[in-house]
C-alpha cells in the first residue's frame, strides 16, 4: 500500500486545479485592483477627454507612431533577440573571435550566459535605446520624464510596494514547489555552478527588467493616455502577458493581473520605480527559491577551471 505525504497529496491536487485556478484568482484581484485604483482611472480618463477636447479636429499621430513602433519591436525580438537566434548565428562570429584570440572569452565555459547575454541586451535594445530617442525626435514637446522617470513622492507611496508583497510573496512561495516552475527557474540554469553565475545573471536579469518596465509601463502608457486614457493600462496588459506565452501557465494569467495593476501603479504614482521593486522581488525570489528547492544553490563564488 503507497502512502502519499500531504506534501505529495497537496502537489496532486494544486496540479488537477491549475487550470482553474485563475478564476476565483481574477475575481478576487480585479475589484480589488479596481477599489485601490478607481480614481486614478476616473483621472486617466478625464484628462485624455480633455485633451481630445481640445484637440478637436486635429488628427493625434501618437496612437499610430506607438502601437506600430510595438509591432515591430515586439516581432523583432520574437525572430531576432532570443537564444535561438543566438544559437544559430551570434555563435558563429564568437566562436570565430575566440578562434584568433583564444582564452579572451572562455565560450566554453560561458556560453550559456553569453546566450542570455543577448536575449536581456535585445530587450534592453528594443526597449529603451529604439523607442525613446525616436519618440523625442517625432515629437519633440513631449517630456520623457512623463514616461514613467519622474521619482518625485516615491516613498509616499511605499505602503503600495509593501501591501504588493504581502500579496505576491506567499504565492511565490505556493508556486514554487510546482515542478512546472521548480524545473523552469532560473533560465540560466548554470547558475547554481557559482555565485558569480548566479549574480551576473540576476544582474542580466533585473536589467532587462528595467528595461520591460520602462517600455510597457513607462513609454506605452506615456504614449497613448492623452488618446486612450485608463484603456491604455488594459491595452498594454494584452501584450503584455503575449510575451510570457512559453512560461507556466500560471505564470501567463498572473501576468494579466499583474499588467493592470502594474500599469495602474504605474499611473498613480507617474513612475515605474515601484513597480520594478515589485518585479525584480518577485523573479529573484522565484530563482532563490526554485533553487533551494533542487538543492542547488551554489557552493563557491568562483566557478571551477
Amino acid at each position: 500500500m503507497t502512502i502519499v505525504s500531504g506534501a505529495s497529496g497537496f502537489d496532486a491536487f494544486f496540479s488537477t486545479v491549475t487550470p482553474l485556478l485563475p478564476i476565483p484568482v481574477f475575481a478576487v484581484a480585479l475589484p480589488a485592483i479596481y477599489l485601490l485604483f478607481r480614481s486614478t482611472w476616473q483621472q486617466l480618463d478625464r484628462e485624455a477627454h480633455e485633451t481630445r477636447a481640445e484637440a478637436l479636429g486635429k488628427l493625434d499621430l501618437r496612437p499610430l507612431v506607438a502601437l506600430a513602433l510595438a509591432a515591430v519591436i515586439l516581432t523583432m525580438q520574437e525572430y531576432y533577440g532570443g537564444r535561438a537566434f543566438y544559437e544559430r548565428e551570434v555563435r558563429a562570429l564568437l566562436l570565430s573571435y575566440e578562434g584568433s584570440h583564444p582564452g579572451r572569452l572562455q565560450l566554453l565555459k560561458y556560453d550559456e550566459l553569453y546566450s542570455f547575454g543577448w536575449w536581456a541586451g535585445t530587450r534592453i535594445f528594443g526597449y529603451v535605446a529604439v523607442p525613446f530617442p525616436l519618440w523625442k525626435l517625432l515629437f519633440r514637446k513631449d517630456s520623457l520624464l512623463d514616461f514613467g522617470l519622474r521619482s518625485r513622492g516615491f516613498l509616499r507611496h511605499w505602503w503600495i510596494y509593501a501591501v504588493a508583497l504581502v500579496v505576491v510573496v506567499p504565492l511565490t512561495f505556493l508556486v514554487s514547489r510546482q515542478p512546472e516552475f521548480n524545473t523552469y527557474y532560473p533560465f540560466y540554469k548554470t547558475s547554481s555552478r557559482s555565485w558569480f553565475d548566479l549574480l551576473l545573471w540576476e544582474a542580466m536579469y533585473f536589467a532587462q527588467f528595467f528595461a520591460l518596465e520602462l517600455y510597457f509601463r513607462g513609454f506605452w502608457l506615456g504614449a497613448l493616455k492623452r488618446s486612450f486614457g485608463s484603456g491604455a493600462i488594459f491595452a498594454m496588459a494584452v501584450p503584455y502577458c503575449m510575451i510570457h506565452y512559453g512560461k507556466p501557465y500560471l505564470e501567463a494569467m498572473g501576468a494579466i493581473i499583474a499588467g493592470i495593476f502594474l500599469g495602474s501603479l504605474s499611473m498613480k504614482t507617474r513612475s515605474i520605480y515601484h513597480g520594478f521593486l515589485v518585479h525584480i522581488t518577485v523573479a529573484g525570489l522565484m530563482d532563490a527559491l526554485a533553487l533551494a528547492h533542487r538543492n542547488a544553490l551554489p557552493k563557491v563564488f568562483w566557478p571551477p577551471g
